[in-house]
């Protein structure tokens, strides 16, 4: 007897349709599954064998050979155990039910619990566009499943539910769907913590608000840990199309956490200093998203920048510029968006005290040189705002007078990103940072005296191209925080004084 169970594989973040065909047939008893199975893969014949068993059902006597189409595809995971263990009762005749409609994915016990897999909206959201009417996934997995409108999806925890509900008529409901609630999970760090560092909040603040990159230098213990920590507690709130791409790629990566539907705060990735090129741009046999990609619609933070390695550094140079990382295997060539925040801090020197005012530097000139040429220009160059966090006075540590908390900044922020989106309606894109160079000069008008200004900056600091076009785009989200339609003087210089710090370490 031959039949097929619908299910769904996974490239990057794109799903394509599986078939689990099962032929039984009377031979010498085997059990074989083809079409390029992973070692997972290929667990699955233990793990069915002993959940039909264990469900009370007799396992077929007979050569099984399950073929998983298309068969030149390499398929990984334990997604597949669903779909083999219905093909294989239907091929018995042991299940009498018609499946054609409706796709089946799910990891399964030895007992016949159905476990939690990897990838399970974007796999929801493949069945639909193929015009599938339900989907049956693990209980654990409902919730993301259902975000999905226009479908019906089952949250199932025992292979005995779905074949009770098929058998006998059981009572089986299709997950609703959880609306977020507003705020579900903003982070407890808030910008009142922080004592002082006036010009820092700042330019956290028009990073924020224009989405722009950002390298923050200074002594130990000056706050830039600390200041970076809190940022996404003054970011925007996500789009729903913008929870959707996120919850997508950490849903695939295995990292959506327990028990969340979808993610509705910005992601702040951190990774160590040791990370490997690969680990931030992602790879692997089969290529699964880096922390470039995790950090998607948010934040990634990379704390003591020259003590990451050179090549791990230069992998950021493309992702930044594109909003994309393409990687190329053996098995495919995938391509994961990578639309983030680059925050960056580092010492100005390997002791960490040069240019102190008070501390004296113990590193040679050239070991600072050495130190400093770990960041290449061209990455550098790629970061919008300079900022130079200065140690914290005594004044400010002991001062009674309250600091302006995050919320009251948010609102900022959020009302400048209003303009933005509205502003770039025509043209796609939410945040100045995303402008492409063709469209700067157009959507950033300056009046006499801004043009003049930026002209002699031009001159004088020998800015490249990429730099005029960054300063214009810091400049427009200065505009907007000031709710000007036209780019003033006082926005140009703003925004110049934050390529300045690249001048005074960097040309030593």
């Amino acid at each position: 007897m031959f039949y097929s169970v619908n299910s769904m594989g996974l490239l990057g973040l794109s799903a394509y349709p599986v078939l689990a065909e099962v032929d039984l047939s009377q031979s010498m008893p085997a059990f074989e599954i083809v079409g390029l199975p992973g070692a997972a893969v290929k667990e699955s014949r233990d793990r069915v064998r002993s959940a039909i068993r264990n469900c009370g059902l007799t396992f077929p006597i007979g050569k099984i050979i399950v073929n998983l189409s298309p068969a030149d595809v390499k398929k990984d995971g334990a997604l597949y155990d669903l779909p083999i263990f219905l093909g294989i009762l239907k091929a018995a005749g042991t299940l009498d039910a018609d499946l054609a409609d409706s796709a089946f994915f799910g990891e399964l016990s030895l007992s016949g619990e159905v476990r939690r897999i990897n990838g399970a909206l974007p796999l929801v959201l493949g069945a639909k566009q193929q015009g599938l009417r339900r989907i049956f996934l693990p209980q654990a997995n409902a919730a993301e499943g259902a975000l999905v409108q226009g479908i019906e999806v089952y949250g199932i925890s025992h292979v005995s539910q779905l074949l009770n509900w098929y058998q006998k008529g059981a009572a089986l409901s299709p997950a609703a769907r959880k609306e977020p609630l507003p705020n579900e999970s903003l982070p407890h760090l808030d910008f009142a913590d922080v004592k002082g560092q006036a010009g820092a909040k700042r330019a956290l603040e028009i990073a924020a608000a224009g989405g722009h990159n950002l390298l923050m230098i200074g002594s130990p213990g000056a706050g830039k840990s600390m200041l970076a920590k809190r940022l996404p507690s003054i970011l925007p709130e996500m789009t729903f199309e913008e929870s959707i791409e996120t919850t997508k790629i950490h849903s695939v990566a295995g990292l959506l956490p327990e028990g969340a539907a979808l993610i509705t705060q910005r992601p702040f990735r951190a990774p160590h200093h040791t990370i490997s090129p690969v680990g931030l741009s992602g790879g692997g046999s089969i290529p699964r998203p880096g922390e470039i990609s995790l950090a998607h619609n948010g934040v990634l933070f990379l704390d003591e920048l020259p003590e990451f390695s050179r090549d791990a550094m230069e992998v950021l140079r493309q992702p930044i510029e594109d909003g994309q990382v393409t990687i190329s295997r053996v098995a495919g060539t995938l391509t994961y968006p990578c639309s983030i925040m680059v925050v960056a801090a580092m010492n100005p020197c390997p002791c960490g005290y040069f240019g102190h005012p008070v501390r004296e530097c113990s590193c040679s000139s050239h070991a600072v040189s050495r130190y400093l040429s770990r960041v290449s220009g061209p990455l550098l160059d790629r970061l919008d705002l300079h900022v130079e966090v200065a140690p914290v006075e005594y004044q400010n540590l002991v001062s009674t007078q309250p600091e302006e908390s995050s919320k009251s900044i948010r609102q900022r922020v959020n009302q400048a990103r209003k303009l933005q989106r509205e502003r770039y309606r025509s043209i796609g894109i939410s945040c100045n940072a995303k402008l492409p160079a063709p469209a700067v000069n157009g959507f950033c008008p300056m009046d006499e005296g801004a043009a003049a200004l930026l002209s002699r900056a031009f001159e004088t600091m020998g800015l490249s191209a990429r730099a005029y076009d960054r300063i214009l785009k810091v400049s427009r989200t200065i505009a907007d925080l000031d709710g000007a339609e036209v780019i003033c003087r006082r926005h140009i210089a703003e925004a110049v004084q934050y390529r300045s710090l690249d001048r005074k370490y960097w040309s030593r």
